[in-house]
């Protein structure tokens, strides 16, 4: 089942009505109430960690979407927060390590299917630098943790669209 917005929102959340019909590009209007409904993307974080070997800091998903696949440790940004104050929250949250030290690394658009709806994500990514890795454990969605050189990552166990592409894009920039 496609679970873009577009097929399955049905009703206007606004009044109620039936006559809620997609624009063809990023909204849906509702004919009685004249509503717009925007489907944007919703902000989302990736942390790239790297060990002293210069292998990345890899999580394993505990949860669908893609449960059991290769992730790198982030998450959304809650309402109010900053991007830079997300990934440190989700890092510890995750990973249990401290973030000391961030540069920004780029954005990757992504598609994250959950509950039935596809939700379009941009995802930040940030390279960190933490205190210590101990005591580093798989914490809130994470089933387990593990380091891995991304030349030697198999880009088929990751997950994510945009993990992948951030991957590729470390290959490129590093020539690693």
């Amino acid at each position: 089942m496609d679970t873009h917005p577009k097929n399955v929102l049905k009703f206007c959340p606004f009044c109620g009505s039936q006559r809620f019909s997609w624009d063809g590009t990023k909204s849906h209007i509702c004919s009685d109430c004249h509503h717009k409904l925007y489907t944007n993307e919703a902000g989302s974080t990736v942390a790239l960690i790297r060990n002293e070997k210069d292998e990345l800091l890899f999580t394993v998903r505990k949860f669908n979407p893609a449960a059991g696949t290769l992730d790198l440790p982030g998450g959304f940004i809650d309402l109010g927060e900053t991007a830079e104050n997300c990934v440190k929250r989700e890092i510890k949250e995750e990973v249990n390590l401290n973030v000391t030290e961030l540069h920004f690394f780029g954005t990757f658009p992504n598609e994250y299917s959950f509950g039935g709806l596809t939700y379009f994500t941009i995802d930040i990514v940030f390279e960190c630098k933490v205190e210590s890795f101990t005591p580093l454990y798989a914490g809130d969605d994470v089933a387990k943790v593990c380091f891995i050189h991304p030349q030697k990552v198999n880009l088929e166990h990751i997950g994510l669209k945009s993990i992948k592409k951030i991957i590729a894009e470390i290959r490129e920039r590093y020539r690693v």
